[in-house]
């Protein structure tokens, strides 16, 4: 969700020729005494200190992907688990269509929409849809992203059928009522006002405004409260008609489901969709995004701490650097005070962070979109010490692109693959992986095959992915609190020029 705080001083810097003459800061290193280099016996008994690349293989095994294609585009993907395994399914429609595809002065009908479809059909009331939810102990939900739309429901395997029924209706039979979309209207400020309080949303949609200024992509996903207040019954249906079509849409199914009969329900129940042959590519084509190098400061002396995210300009979901920059993200790490284990964490940035006492946390982040990307860190502390922050983020990353032993880069490819594994924990979270994966890939890759790009990926990549994404490139920078003491956005671009 995202938020557009009101009456406080936002100032919005494009990037001006800086100071030549400014003296880069050269990358340190710690001096370790040989004592302290050599780890303690008692821990070397059932391990090594130097990670050693894993094989996943034994873990790699997972029922088969399905996929369809029905005659009006819609694809439907499952994956079943063994009938013995659980009695549970999970079923949704991911959609290509967001925030940023919204016609220009109508941002935050994406959410809104997201909001009324759950307000009553022609078949059910609001009530009604929410008593036989309940009645069968299901869960139904949704969610808006900048480029993506999701309905899903979670449901008992014999209640697979009323499911689709049900996200069928609301897709295609929605009434959106004069006195609903008024009512929402309240609910949607309110959450706007609860956004307000969680300043991780608030930063990362500032950092959009900066990279990809002027552009859709850089709009917040609930819109501005004007907007809010003007949203209307024909902006909604115009947005359905438009955006929710059927080769745009994809039905993904795990857990205890059949394939052919999943299908054959989306093709009885789905027949009244929008025939508006647009494809999402072909809007990204027609507006694609540029990463800008701008700056987004919001000045605020009460916070006790200060939000800032540094970003570059990213890899789409299907470049070929996209999974270099997944480990790449993982060599800068992340870390909080509270988890006390920054000075034994493998990433560098992460224990100068923590045993420096610079920072309250520090996470490092990797968004991908159709046509172009974010990465960056993004990292919350106290006002006093901005500077030597500063310093240590941008030494970090631009140190990547001289200096990365191949022990930290296959410590970092360990911790993404159990991490990628860890995410598909579940059918909600199988279904959603699938789904995402048809709109964004065109399939669902396959663990083994993601597993060895991830391996392919060496020290020798990191470097050059450094020098590729991060020497000589713009630079946005987002901040929130007591910014008085932070550098410049002129000086941050200073820190990734190459060495004339």
């Amino acid at each position: 969700m995202a938020f557009v705080l009101s009456k406080i001083r936002r100032k919005v810097a494009t990037l001006i020729t800086s100071n030549p003459g400014v003296r880069r800061l050269s990358l340190c290193s710690s001096s370790r005494t040989l004592e302290e280099s050599i780890p303690n016996a008692r821990f070397l008994q059932y391990s090594s200190p130097e990670p050693r690349l894993l094989d996943h293989t034994p873990f790699l095994v997972f029922p088969q992907v399905r996929l369809s294609t029905l005659p009006n585009g819609i694809r439907v993907v499952t994956q079943a688990a063994p009938a013995c395994s659980l009695h549970i399914a999970s079923i949704g429609i991911w959609i290509d269509a967001g925030s940023r595809f919204e016609a220009p002065g109508t941002n935050g009908t994406a959410h809104f929409l997201e909001h009324m479809i759950f307000k009553g059909t022609r078949r059910r009331t609001a009530q009604s849809l929410e008593e036989e939810i309940e009645n069968m102990g299901a869960r139904l939900n949704a969610y808006t992203s900048r480029e993506q739309t999701t309905f899903f429901a979670d449901v008992q395997s014999k209640d697979i059928a009323v499911a689709v029924d049900v996200l069928a209706d609301i897709l295609q039979n929605s009434k959106f009522p004069e006195h609903a979309i008024k009512r929402e209207r309240g609910v949607i400020l309110r959450e706007m006002e609860e956004v307000q309080g969680q300043m991780e949303e608030v930063i990362f949609d500032h950092l959009h405004a900066a990279a990809f200024y002027k552009h859709p992509l850089g709009d917040t996903i609930l819109g501005p409260e004007e907007n809010i207040q003007a949203i209307s019954r024909v902006d909604l249906q115009k947005y359905i008609s438009s955006h929710y079509t059927g080769p745009r849409m994809v039905v993904s199914a795990a857990g205890a489901v059949n394939h052919d009969e999943v299908v054959n329900l989306v093709r009885n129940l789905f027949t009244n969709l929008s025939r508006d042959p647009t494809l999402a590519g072909q809007l990204v084509m027609a507006k694609p995004a540029i990463f800008t190098a701008c700056e987004v400061r919001v000045e605020n002396n009460v916070m006790p701490l200060i939000h800032l995210a540094v970003s570059f300009k990213g890899a789409s979901w299907t470049d070929s650097n996209s999974i270099p920059l997944m480990v790449f993200q993982t060599l800068l790490g992340s870390w909080n005070k509270t988890a006390g284990v920054g000075n034994c964490s493998g990433s560098s940035l992460a224990r100068r962070v923590s045993t420096e006492g610079l920072a309250e946390s520090v996470m490092a982040f990797n968004t991908n979109y159709c046509d172009t990307g974010l990465f960056g860190v993004y990292c919350t502390a106290k006002p006093g010490r901005l500077h030597e922050l500063s310093c240590v983020l941008m030494q970090e990353i631009r140190g990547l692109a001289c200096h990365v032993s191949e022990i930290e880069v296959i410590r970092a490819k360990n911790q993404l693959k159990s991490c990628l594994l860890l995410h598909i924990d579940g059918s909600t979270a199988v279904a959603e992986n699938n789904g995402r994966q048809m709109l964004t890939y065109g399939r669902v890759i396959p663990f083994h095959e993601l597993f060895a790009r991830i391996d392919a990926v060496d020290a020798a990549t990191v470097k050059d992915i450094a020098r590729k994404f991060i020497i000589d490139q713009d630079v946005a920078v987002a901040a929130i609190g007591p910014v008085e003491g932070l550098p410049e956005h002129g000086w941050f671009q200073s820190q990734v020029r190459a060495e004339r």
